[in-house]
């Protein structure tokens, strides 16, 4: 009989433990009841109630930095180039990002980086980087509001146009070196 009793009280004491969730700092939980949005909690300890309430999603309040691999981009010009982009990006809301959209960053900027591209010619996109970021990073920020993400910035990485472009400009620099050393 000792023996039950001591059974029953190790569960009910790993019931009990099982019924406080710590959240670390930066952190944000969003829990559900029965299925429907409960509440999200912050840093610190919080009480879930049995069976009925659970964690749905942990999200992270830093600053993440997804990095997609190289897109073909055509510009005003019809040249393709591959450019391969960071997006800098930290969640402020996290329902809003436990429930808006699925992986929103990185469809987002393929599309915003072929429109932004596609209004430039080749020499533009090859000497206005600075201003490519700029264009890229407002125009995801204010599309991202609604699923609770703050973009802080977008870099492009590397910019690659084709190769027979590259060998015609290394060509006009090796004839530039030569002129200016005659």
């Amino acid at each position: 009989m000792l023996l039950v009793i001591a059974i029953l009280l190790v569960l009910v004491l790993i019931g009990i433990a099982r019924c406080i969730v710590i959240v670390p700092q930066s952190n944000a939980y969003v829990t559900e009841w029965l299925g429907v949005y409960k509440d999200t909690w912050g840093a610190g300890p919080h009480l879930r109630t049995p069976f009925v309430e659970r964690v749905s999603r942990k999200v992270s309040l830093k600053e993440e930095a997804a990095d997609f691999p190289p897109q073909p981009v055509i510009t005003r010009d019809n040249v393709t180039m591959m450019i391969d982009t960071v997006v800098f990006f930290q969640v402020f809301d996290a329902k809003l990002f436990a429930y808006g959209v699925n992986r929103p960053i990185e469809n987002l900027s393929a599309t915003t980086l072929r429109d932004i591209i596609g209004s430039m010619s080749l020499d533009e996109t090859l000497t206005s980087r600075d201003l490519i970021n700029t264009k890229i990073t407002a125009s995801l920020d204010e599309a991202t509001d609604r699923w609770g993400i703050k973009v802080n910035r977008v870099e492009l990485k590397n910019i690659e146009p084709p190769a027979e472009i590259r060998q015609a400009m290394e060509k006009q620099m090796k004839a530039d070196r030569e002129k200016r050393a005659s």
